[in-house]
């Protein structure tokens, strides 16, 4: 139970190492400011915002424990946790290669059309209804790069008694969550946003390689603790 928390806390982590989520609310908090609104409006489009891309996440990682449940239920075989570990590594490698855009500013290595729409819709946010559906596409923007964590936790959910599994979805929402929550806060209580657009100017390159390298980590940890245990337990059969 301990290790199935603890993977999925760690996979939860680096998920929320990846960054769209907090450019779409600085970009629409700079937006919202610039247009004069009050603070109220602010902080009730934010906290929208932050609320959409909790549902998301809960409910893409709940479908993908639900989907691997189907597969595997509580036996998750070791050739699946190989597979999931070179996905791990694999992704790890290309983060650490291609997260950020080789320009000035924060810009991610995300499709340029997918891009170009979710900054359009933060310029047009108005109102919390939009701001809740902006929050959700920023997780679906992203989830060439956070699917592999969540599904490492997914994994790792079924082995949890179903009580429990309630518990680990929670956990690995809030988690993922910390940095936007972070933000959030600090736009809340007034902070500028060119302080905060500063600091992550500044530590983008570091952001990149914690989010690789965690990846790397988890992956080679996995295939230790999941595959190579499991095969001289059995003998070597996967």
């Amino acid at each position: 139970m301990i290790n199935s928390f603890a993977i999925i806390a760690f996979a939860a982590l680096i998920h929320a190492s990846f960054q769209l989520s907090v450019s779409m609310l600085t970009l629409m908090s700079g937006h919202t400011i610039g247009s004069k609104s009050s603070h109220a409006k602010l902080l009730r489009l934010t906290n929208t915002f932050s609320l959409g891309v909790a549902i998301m996440t809960l409910l893409i990682f709940s479908f993908i424990a639900f989907v691997l449940q189907q597969y595997f239920d509580a036996a998750v075989p070791a050739i699946a946790w190989a597979s999931a570990s070179g996905l791990l590594i694999g992704l790890g490698v290309a983060v650490w290669a291609f997260y950020y855009r080789r320009n000035p500013g924060t810009s991610l290595w995300i499709p340029r059309g997918m891009a170009r729409y979710l900054s359009d819709r933060t310029k047009s946010t108005k109102h919390s209804a939009e701001a809740l559906g902006l929050g959700m596409s920023s997780v679906i923007g992203e989830l060439i790069f956070i699917f592999a964590p969540m599904a490492i936790g997914a994994l790792a959910l079924l082995q949890l008694e179903p009580g429990l599994q309630l518990i680990g979805a929670a956990m690995y929402t809030f988690v993922s969550l910390l940095p936007l929550l972070m933000v959030n806060g600090l736009i809340g209580s007034g902070h500028k946003l060119s302080s905060i657009q500063k600091w992550r100017e500044n530590n983008k390159r570091f952001l990149q390689f914690a989010a690789g390298s965690g990846l790397l980590i988890l992956g080679f940890y996995l295939y230790v603790d999941k595959v190579v245990a499991a095969s001289a337990l059995t003998g070597g059969a996967l």
